[in-house]
């Protein structure tokens, strides 16, 4: 079946209603175009990957303003260009802060980093925390947050493991850190 702009733009007034089959579509048939265009950018397929899922994520937060006379698969690029140049500035800024020219006698100045008992609690109380919310999502998210983050598989990896589209993994990744994110932000 060949897809259409009328098509499409039939699936972003589904996907404006909430329609989560319309969401996956819109994923399926744009990704390979926003994961294309983030590679030849940032040269790293982890990143590019990351950029293209925040993409689609801002993107679907916000598929209400989308103006149907634009193409969809411009407005796609244009979030995922500024999220790029948002992470490569803060990238740069932090690489900036870092270098400096310090005299032999400034540098033995510099107090110890390494993390504290105190600050080591306190990451594992994060970290309990974090769980906690982790919890309170529905077993099928909670597992795809867990292969992702914490055991740190690839998209393709989950995949296999799931038995699952690759698509499927995506997007449900996609809805599991959306979902967290809202539960972090009731319970802070």
């Amino acid at each position: 079946m060949e897809i259409t702009d009328k098509n499409i733009l039939h699936h972003i007034q589904k996907a404006k209603n909430g329609k989560q089959k319309a969401f996956s579509f819109l994923l399926d048939h744009f990704w390979n175009e926003v994961y294309g265009f983030q590679l030849k950018r940032v040269r790293n397929e982890y990143e590019a990957e990351d950029i293209t899922i925040e993409t689609f994520s801002k993107a679907f937060d916000k598929i209400e303003t989308f103006d149907e006379n634009y193409t969809f698969g411009t407005w796609l690029i244009a979030i995922s260009k500024n999220i790029q140049i948002d992470k490569s500035r803060k990238k740069n800024a932090t690489l900036y802060q870092h270098t400096s020219y310090t005299s032999e006698e400034q540098i033995k100045k510099i107090p110890d980093v390494a993390p504290t008992p105190e600050d080591e609690l306190i990451r594992e109380q994060n970290l309990a925390e974090l769980l906690r919310f982790i919890k309170q999502l529905k077993p099928h998210y909670q597992e795809v947050i867990n292969l992702r983050y914490f055991q740190e598989m690839s998209y393709n990896e989950i995949s296999e493991r799931l038995e699952e589209p690759l698509n499927n993994v995506k997007v449900r990744l996609l809805r599991a850190r959306k979902l967290l994110s809202e539960i972090i932000t009731q319970n802070h």
